[in-house]
Parts: C-alpha cells; sequence; structure tokens
C-alpha cells in the first residue's frame, strides 16, 4: 500500500505531488485492504440489468445510499432476483471506482432480510404470472383416471417417499418411477425443474416408462425451506410440463408458487397419492354393482316383455279356431269348383259354334286368288324390263371391250412397232431425248425385248401431226355413256 502520509519537506520546502491516477487507485487499495469482507443491510433501488449480463444496483436506508454491483459470474448464483423495494442483506467487498472518484460495494451473495420481503416478492412475482394467465383454470390438464406409471419428484431417503409408496400400494397396483432430487437449498429448484423435463422427454415404449401423471412432494417447513418451490423457472417448467401434475409441497397450510401452476394441488404428499391413483377396492364393488344392476335391469325387461306377450295372446284367436275357419271356406268353395268349371267350359263351346257357322274355306281361298292374280300382273310388266335391263348391260360390256383393246399397250406392237424404254423402265417418247451411246431396251409384238445402243447425231425432230382422237359412234346422250 502506498503511504500517503506528506514527506518531509525538500531542500525546496515543498511536498512531492501525486497525480490522480496514483491518488484514486491507493485509496481504491486502502478500501479493498480495509473492507475486504462486508455484510450490508438495505433497500435494494435503481435496478439495472446491464446488457453483459452485470447488474447494478443501489442499497439505501433511511440515511446514505451505496452503489453495489453483482458480476456476471455471480448473478446465477444468487438466492433471489434482485427487485426494487426489496431489503437484503448482502455480503462482498467494498472497492473505489477510480473514474468517477465513487466507491461502491461488489456483491458476491443476497438473501431477503426477513419474511416479510420474500413474501412481497412472491406476491409480486404471482400477480406477473396471473397476468399471463398462468393460473387460468382452463388450462389445468385432468388427471387420468386409471394411471399406469406414476411419476414422483422428491427426495429419496425422506419420509415422504415411504408415504407414497405406501398409499399407493394399497390402493392401486401400478409402477412408481422416483427421479430423486433435493428439496431444500439452492440447488432445489433447478433439480426438480430439470426432472419435470426429463420425465416428459420419456419414450412410452423406452426401458423406462413415460408416467401417465406426476407428484412433486415435500414435507413441511419454513418459509425459507419452501422458497425454492416460488421459483419463476420452476414455475415456467410445471406450465410447460405435457403430463398432469400434483403439487403436494409442505403441509395443508403452505401454499408456494407451484401450486398455482400445477393442474392439482394436495395438501399433503399421503393425499397427493389418493388423488393421483383409484381404489382398486372400491372399482370392483363398483363394476359389481354395476353387474348386478345390470342384471336386475335385463331381468325387468325380460318380464315386461313376457306379461306384453301373455296380453296379446289373450287378444288374439285360437289356431285350431283359424285352420277350422279356413278348412271350411275351403270345402265350400271346392265344393262349388266343379260346377263351374263345367258352367264355363259350355260357355266357351256355345261361343265356339256361334263362331264356327261363320267360318268356310272361301275366305281364306279369295284373298290367296286375289294375291295371284296381282303378282301374275306383276310378273308380265316387269318381264320386257328385265330384258331391256340385260340388253343395255350387253352392249356396254361390249363397248367396254372394244374400248380396252383400244387402249392395250401390247396392240400396237402387234403391227411392228416397239416399245423403247431406258435402263431405269422409263418409256421414251421422243427421239431427241435420247444420247448417243445410250442403252435402250426395245420390246416388239413377240414380247421379245432387245438392247440396243443408240449411235449417231441427235436429229432435230420435226413435229408430227397430233392425230385426233376418234369420236365414238355413241352420241353422249348414250345409255351406255362414256368410258374418259
Amino acid at each position: 500500500m502506498t503511504d500517503l502520509a506528506p514527506e518531509s519537506p525538500a531542500e525546496d520546502g515543498n511536498a512531492k505531488p501525486y497525480s490522480v491516477s496514483e491518488l484514486a487507485f491507493a485509496l481504491k487499495r486502502t478500501l479493498e485492504d480495509a473492507y475486504g469482507f462486508v455484510r450490508l443491510r438495505g433497500e435494494i433501488s435503481k435496478v439495472t440489468n446491464h446488457a453483459n449480463g452485470h447488474v447494478y444496483l443501489t442499497l439505501k436506508d433511511e440515511r446514505a445510499a451505496i452503489d453495489g454491483v453483482v458480476w456476471k459470474g455471480q448473478v446465477r448464483g444468487l438466492s433471489i432476483r434482485p427487485e426494487q423495494g426489496l431489503e437484503v442483506i448482502v455480503t462482498g467487498k467494498i472497492t473505489a471506482y477510480p473514474a468517477g472518484s465513487r466507491y461502491q460495494i461488489v456483491i458476491e451473495t443476497m438473501e431477503a432480510a426477513g419474511v416479510g420481503a420474500l413474501l412481497a416478492q412472491l406476491e409480486r412475482l404471482k400477480a406477473k404470472l396471473a397476468a399471463e394467465g398462468l393460473f387460468a383454470p382452463e388450462r389445468k390438464q385432468p388427471l387420468p383416471a386409471m394411471p399406469g406409471v406414476v411419476g414422483v419428484i422428491t427426495s429419496p431417503t425422506g419420509a415422504v417417499i415411504r408415504d407414497i409408496l405406501h398409499r399407493i400400494r394399497d390402493r392401486w397396483p401400478c409402477r412408481v418411477v422416483v427421479w430423486p432430487v433435493v428439496v431444500q437449498g439452492d440447488q432445489a429448484a433447478a433439480q426438480v425443474a430439470a426432472a419435470i423435463r426429463g420425465f416428459c422427454a420419456l419414450s412410452p415404449t423406452g426401458a423406462v416408462p413415460r408416467p401417465d401423471v406426476l407428484i412433486v412432494a415435500r414435507g413441511g417447513g419454513s418459509v425459507e425451506d419452501l422458497w425454492p418451490f416460488n421459483d419463476e423457472a420452476l414455475a415456467r417448467a410445471v406450465v410447460e410440463c405435457s403430463i398432469p401434475l400434483i403439487s403436494a409441497v409442505g403441509h395443508e397450510t403452505d401454499t408456494t408458487l407451484i401450486d398455482f401452476v400445477s393442474d392439482r394441488r394436495a395438501p399433503t404428499p399421503t393425499a397427493a397419492a389418493e388423488m393421483a391413483t383409484p381404489v382398486l377396492a372400491e372399482l370392483k364393488a363398483l363394476v359389481s354393482d354395476f353387474g348386478s344392476r345390470m342384471h336386475r335391469c335385463g331381468g325387468r325387461v325380460v318380464e315386461e316383455r313376457r306379461a306384453r306377450v301373455i296380453h296379446a295372446e289373450r287378444a288374439l284367436q285360437r289356431v285350431p279356431d283359424l285352420v277350422r275357419l279356413a278348412e271350411q271356406r275351403f270345402d265350400i268353395v271346392s265344393g262349388r269348383l266343379g260346377a263351374a268349371l263345367a258352367k264355363n267350359a259350355a260357355a266357351h263351346e256355345r261361343d265356339l259354334v256361334r263362331v264356327a257357322s261363320r267360318l268356310s274355306p272361301l275366305l281364306l281361298q279369295r284373298p290367296q286368288a286375289v294375291q295371284r292374280q296381282r303378282l301374275d300382273a306383276v310378273a308380265v310388266r316387269m318381264q320386257p324390263a328385265v330384258r331391256r335391263g340385260v340388253e343395255r348391260a350387253a352392249e356396254r360390256l361390249t363397248s367396254l371391250a372394244k374400248l380396252y383393246l383400244s387402249v392395250d399397250p401390247d396392240r400396237p406392237l402387234q403391227r411392228g412397232f416397239a416399245r423403247v424404254a431406258r435402263a431405269d423402265g422409263s418409256l421414251v417418247r421422243a427421239g431427241a431425248e435420247l444420247v448417243s451411246g445410250e442403252t435402250v431396251a426395245m420390246t416388239f409384238g413377240d414380247k421379245v425385248t432387245r438392247n440396243a445402243v443408240v449411235d449417231g447425231e441427235t436429229a432435230d425432230p420435226v413435229a408430227a401431226p397430233v392425230p385426233k382422237p376418234a369420236r365414238s359412234k355413241k352420241s353422249a346422250t348414250s345409255p351406255q355413256g362414256e368410258l374418259f
């Protein structure tokens, strides 16, 4: 530590001067050495949560105030959250801020100064969560009627777990899965919240089955002992839980924040076990009672139907009476049937005789003769027409035969002509088309084809008169018509 006592006067009679920084840091070291550990009580005001994670605040009482700071690494370890107006007891060391010539306390721990402060903080947190609708009854889940697996979150060494297991064993045969946690101290809230999330993450088909209902249980204690169950993070973990959850923290008169957000609150851990499970003996008795009631109802229905049948039987006629009446009607009808058939046959015979007297073969022969005469007349008229049609068809056939002979390409070959074709099979129609040395094929009237080579110069073709086509002797109005 730098000695701040004035030095002896120098030869010039003046003290040695200090720089501002030297004086400020010397005072800082003096405060830290003299007040390295301080326990301070006061009311929090002007709380500032900085973006880098540090918390700056002011502690005050009736006559003085001191600035305080909680570094980022210490904020998570605080047992309570700094809030304006909360009376707290803090521990830390006094230091100075050289840049502003101010002294402050670096806070390491913080706890509420009394029960009243804790309850005030709890009431503010309850009001905040209630405004968000986390206490609303409509968001709470119903408990399963017959759970197969019950999850319990509590201390594994206390009397609470033994009471719950004993009560469940007496009431309902099911599997109980215990997630051990501490239920008091700074780590209690975080462990309980982790256990709730862990149960929700289980698979129904895994080695550890997913519970149908959860019980968070703890025995009674003081407000400070139960304070971890007033943690905001734990309350939000209960709200996010997808499994119905029963809160059984403390005795019947103890109330924590988890009781408001859970799906059901139990006054004691034993009562929570009773809420979570039904009574097997009562269910058996209920089923037996339902069976008895169903049997009695079925018996009453049968008796009622039997009475209705008996009443309907009295109104019905006896079967022998119904059969005798039918037999009597049958005998009467069968006795009348023979006479009725004979009478009907005689009536039809009279009608037939009356109609037969008007029938004779001439009625059929006369229409036949008329039709035969008509047929002969038609045949006489059709013979000339048929003959003329045949003659016209013969004449057209003869004309077509002559026309075929006139257009036959091989007929001119019989008169000494020849058909000339190139090597590719195309016909030669004019001599000017041929060139010297070209090979041609000549077909004669006997169907013999000879090859020849064109020789000599190509002469200028002389235009030959185009013969006029012979006119048909038949007129345009001839019945035979024209082929072209």
